[in-house]
């Protein structure tokens, strides 16, 4: 009954070192990205994105003996975010020159160069897939509707609430009739 794991192996990526500190790089930029991005303003969204990228990676990951996933869901972000972004030129270390939606696949050859298992790569890479397939392809299909829908609880705590368009604030609620300092305040009302 050590539930923790359940989270706790997705923060787990291995050893200090050259590997480690690429990986938490990644994770920061390409997180932060999607962020700031294609979910801005749409925090529960986002939070919903890495539970269901992290119950598949789990589950599969059972299926594969694999128990620690820091790096599979970065592979999963890089992979969202690339594919959300299909026309931005990539860079990598100054040799190779590509679109990004090849960048999840360039730093699994860079994996296995540095002699890492690749299957941790290809994981993140289907559940990304996965994702992407059922956020953006399926739903503009003919046919095709929405299949992952945020549910309200976490819209109810992630989200701010929507501004109803028929509120009519009382007039001193108005942002005009609100004193712009303590100074005018007090010239306005002397005591």
């Amino acid at each position: 009954f050590q539930i923790w794991r359940l989270i706790t192996n997705f923060l787990f990526f291995g050893p200090l070192g050259f590997s480690f500190f690429f990986n938490m790089i990644f994770l920061y930029r390409y997180c932060r990205m999607l962020e700031e991005g294609s979910f801005r303003g749409r925090t529960a969204d986002f939070v919903f994105m890495f539970l269901f990228g992290g119950f598949l990676m789990t589950l599969f990951g059972l299926f594969a003996s694999l128990f620690f996933l820091g790096q599979a869901f970065t592979i999963m972000l890089v992979y969202v975010w690339s594919r959300r972004n299909p026309y931005i030129r990539m860079n990598f270390f100054g040799l190779l020159n590509f679109q990004a939606p090849f960048l999840p696949w360039v730093l699994m050859g860079f994996s296995l160069l540095l002699g890492n298992s690749i299957i941790i790569d290809l994981l993140g890479i289907a559940v990304g897939h996965i994702y992407y397939f059922l956020e953006d392809v399926f739903p503009n299909q003919p046919g095709g509707k929405k299949l992952l829908l945020t549910p309200g609880f976490l819209k109810m705590v992630f989200d701010t609430p929507e501004e109803d368009p028929n509120y009519n604030p009382l007039p001193e609620d108005h942002p005009e009739n609100q004193p712009r300092d303590r100074d005018q305040n007090q010239q306005q009302h002397p005591q």
